[in-house]
């Protein structure tokens, strides 16, 4: 097989070789995708609907769950029907479509997150310059850069990947289609120009990473100056979720990709692509409602009444 054009299909990894195995998987992806839709969806009404969350915080993170939802529509549900019917095929454009929306995501909620420590770091280090350094429209411009170059990001890579010869199958080591996977399947030196552009897109992710870092050591020693222990309390609970997850996003995709070849192997690969693909959409609402009690009340409001409508 020369190249993409003669091919039809890929073939994703099989979750598990038995049908009892598969179904559990099934089961397994339905929980996790309905926590990600439940938890997300209730956080965009909650910051839709009440005015007092209308703030660049909230509107940062009403952004965060709209990606998060797309990222985990990207694969799982795939997956699970791949699980429900013993099947492992994706059409040619299907995985196109899949890895252009997952790069596009991923890529858009690492620079989303990154702005969002910029928005902590005005809001701890010069709260009384916060409404002019992040008045509305710089909240919206920033939110849409980081759309923006999500999506160029994915333009590049898919159609970059997707113009490589491929002559060693059409057999993927993974549930979904991702860059990686793709180049083993492709020709001998066909691959270096799309690492060239992985090394590039690298380091603009690694000055994403420093602006973090910087980010949070200028927030901590303003915090760490703050002599009353309630105020450094109130402080530190609104940037602990966004930094829990950084922490999980980064360390999870880091290794996925960094990890030393020697230990690599389709089930390790597996469980770490679940751990930064899946697991963050899903715990993200939830380790931001844990310590906000704005968003808490909120919900508790949307809940009550969602139950009183009902009686």
């Amino acid at each position: 097989m020369s190249n993409g054009s003669s091919m039809n299909e890929f073939l994703l990894l099989a979750l598990a070789d038995t049908r009892e195995l598969q179904l559990l998987h099934f089961w397994l992806f339905l929980a996790i995708y309905l926590a990600a839709l439940l938890g997300n969806g209730l956080i965009i009404t909650a910051i839709t609907c009440d005015h007092r969350l209308h703030t660049p915080m909230y509107f940062f993170l009403l952004n965060l769950s709209l990606i998060d939802l797309g990222s985990i529509s990207t694969t799982v549900p795939k997956a699970m029907a791949n699980s429900l019917w013993d099947t492992r095929d994706i059409s040619y454009t299907g995985c196109i479509a899949q890895l252009f929306l997952f790069v596009f995501l991923m890529s858009a909620e690492f620079y989303l997150l990154t702005v969002m420590a910029y928005d902590r770091y005005v809001a701890i280090c010069k709260p009384l310059h916060y409404g002019t350094l992040l008045g509305s429209r710089a909240c919206v411009h920033m939110a849409a850069a980081a759309w923006g170059t999500g999506f160029l990001n994915a333009l590049l890579h898919t159609a970059n990947t997707f113009s490589l010869p491929l002559c060693h199958g059409n057999v993927l080591d993974q549930f979904f289609c991702e860059i990686p996977q793709i180049l083993k399947l492709s020709c001998s030196d066909a691959y270096r120009r799309e690492v060239g552009l992985l090394v590039i897109t690298a380091s603009f992710g690694f000055g994403c990473f420093i602006s973090v870092l910087l980010s949070y050591v200028q927030i901590f020693r303003t915090v760490l100056r703050i002599p009353s222990e309630l105020g450094r309390h109130k402080a530190f609970s609104t940037c602990i979720p966004h930094l829990a997850v950084v922490s999980l996003f980064l360390s999870t995709a880091m290794f996925a990709h960094l990890k030393p070849p020697s230990i690599s192997s389709p089930s390790l690969d597996l469980v770490l692509a679940v751990l930064y693909s899946v697991v963050p959409p899903a715990v993200n609402p939830f380790i931001y409602s844990m310590r906000n009690q704005e968003l808490k009340n909120t919900l508790k409001k949307l809940i009550q009444s969602f139950f009183w409508q009902q009686l």
